[in-house]
C-alpha cells in the first residue's frame, strides 16, 4: 500500500461557543477554521484527522503541512508509521507539532481501517472505559463556577477542574467555596494556565493542600522548570506540568531528571500525534508516573486521545472541556459521558468516528493540496 495524495479541506467552525481558558488563549473573535486532513492510498483506504482548535485556527499551521510535510509521506507505505513520524519530526523547524500530529493521527486511522480494528486494539487494549472530569473555561463570575460545578456533579461527572478567574485572592476564595459546596470527597483540580509567579503559586498550593485538591496543574510558566523544582520540594499536592513545555516528546526528559513535576501531560495535537503520546505514556510509566492526556481541541483529536487512553493504564481521567460546543464539531455521535461519569472505548475501524462530511462540504472555504 502506498500514499497517493494528501489534502486539507479548510472549513469554518460555525456556532462556536465563545470561551477562554486563560489570557494565553483568548476567546476567538472571528469564526475559526478547522482542517480535514485526508491521506489517500492506492488501496482505496483514506485516513482522516482534524487540524485546529476553537482557540487556534488551522490557518496558523496548514501551509507548513502542505508545503513541508506532504512530500515526506507521498509514495510511502502508510503502515511505516514510526519511520514516517521520525521523518516528520526531523522537519520541525519548518512546521509545528500540530501538523505532525495531524498526519500521524490520519496514518493510524488508515492502519485501523486496513486491519478492520479500532486504533486502541492496534496499540494493545488495556481497558474499555475511563472516568471523565469536567474542565471549566474562565467564567464571568464566582457564582457561575459554583453553578457549573453543581450541574456537572449532577450530570454524573466524578471530578471538576477550574480554570480560575484572574487574581490570587479571587482564586483562593473560589477554591474554598467549591470545596464547601461539593463536600470533602468530591474530586477537584485546578489549572491556572501559568498565571502565577513562584510566591503566588506557593501560597495557592498550600491552600489547595489544606482543601484536599487532587492535582495542581500548570501554576507557573511553561518553561519555568527551576521554580517548578522549588515548588515541588515545598508542596505535597501533585504538580502537573509539561502540557505546553517547549518541545515535543523528547522535551519530557529534563522535567523527569530535575524531578520538576509529578505527572506528565500531553495530547495528540500539542505533542505530535498518537505515536508521540503513546511514547510519552510509556516513558512516564517507566518512572511510575501518570501521563494525563489533555483535551485535543477538536472532536477527532479527542477520539485519537481516547484510543490511547484505552491502551495505557497510567492516565486517570478523560478531560471534557466546557462549554462542550467549544470542542465538539463536525462529528456525528461524538464522545459522551455516561450517567456514571465514564467514557467508553470506540470500536469502529480506525478512529471509529463518523465524520459529518455534509457539514464540512457546506462550510468549506478552500481545499489545499
Amino acid at each position: 500500500m502506498r500514499i497517493t495524495d494528501l489534502t486539507v479541506t479548510m472549513f469554518e467552525w460555525r456556532g462556536l461557543a465563545s470561551a477562554s481558558y486563560s489570557d494565553k488563549n483568548p476567546a476567538a473573535t472571528a469564526t475559526p477554521e478547522l482542517g480535514l486532513v485526508s491521506i489517500e492510498t492506492d488501496a482505496g483506504i483514506t485516513g482522516h484527522s482534524f487540524l485546529g482548535a476553537s482557540f487556534r485556527s488551522a490557518r496558523l499551521d496548514v501551509l507548513s503541512l502542505t508545503r513541508h510535510l506532504k512530500s515526506a509521506v507521498l509514495g510511502q507505505d502508510p503502515m511505516d508509521r514510526e519511520r514516517l513520524w521520525q521523518a516528520l519530526s526531523r522537519r520541525i523547524r519548518a512546521t509545528t507539532y500540530r501538523c505532525i500530529g495531524a498526519i500521524d493521527v490520519a496514518l493510524w486511522d488508515i492502519a485501523g481501517k486496513a486491519a478492520n480494528l479500532p486504533v486502541h486494539q492496534l496499540l494493545g487494549t488495556c481497558r474499555r472505559k475511563v472516568p471523565a472530569y469536567a474542565s471549566s473555561s474562565v467564567l464571568a463570575s464566582h457564582e457561575a463556577y459554583l453553578e457549573q460545578a453543581a450541574a456537572m456533579r449532577d450530570r454524573g461527572f466524578r471530578a471538576y477542574k477550574i480554570h480560575p478567574p484572574a487574581g490570587l485572592d479571587a482564586t483562593i476564595r473560589l477554591c474554598r467555596d467549591l470545596r464547601d459546596m461539593l463536600g470533602p470527597d468530591y474530586r477537584l483540580m485546578i489549572d491556572p494556565a501559568g498565571a502565577f509567579a513562584y510566591p503566588e503559586a506557593l501560597r495557592l498550593g498550600r491552600v489547595l493542600e489544606e482543601l484536599g485538591y487532587h492535582w495542581y496543574e500548570d501554576p507557573l510558566a511553561e518553561d519555568d522548570i527551576g521554580n517548578y523544582v522549588k515548588l515541588r520540594q515545598k508542596l505535597d499536592i501533585p504538580l502537573m506540568a509539561t502540557e505546553y513545555s517547549p518541545g515535543g516528546f523528547h522535551a519530557y526528559a529534563p522535567w523527569i531528571v530535575a524531578q520538576a513535576t509529578d505527572y506528565l501531560r500531553g495530547d495528540v495535537a500539542i505533542k505530535g500525534g498518537i505515536t508521540a503520546i503513546f511514547k510519552g505514556a510509556h516513558l512516564a510509566e517507566a518512572f511510575r508516573m501518570n501521563y494525563e492526556i489533555h483535551h485535543g481541541g477538536n472532536s477527532l483529536n479527542n477520539f485519537a486521545n481516547l484510543h490511547v487512553m484505552m491502551a495505557i493504564g497510567n492516565c486517570e481521567y478523560f478531560e471534557v472541556l466546557l462549554p462542550e460546543k467549544a470542542q465538539k464539531y463536525a462529528i456525528l455521535d461524538d464522545i459522551e459521558v455516561d450517567s456514571d461519569g465514564f467514557v467508553h472505548a470506540v470500536d469502529g475501524p480506525g478512529l471509529g468516528a463518523r465524520i459529518d462530511f455534509d457539514l464540512i462540504r457546506d462550510n468549506t472555504t478552500e481545499v489545499l493540496r
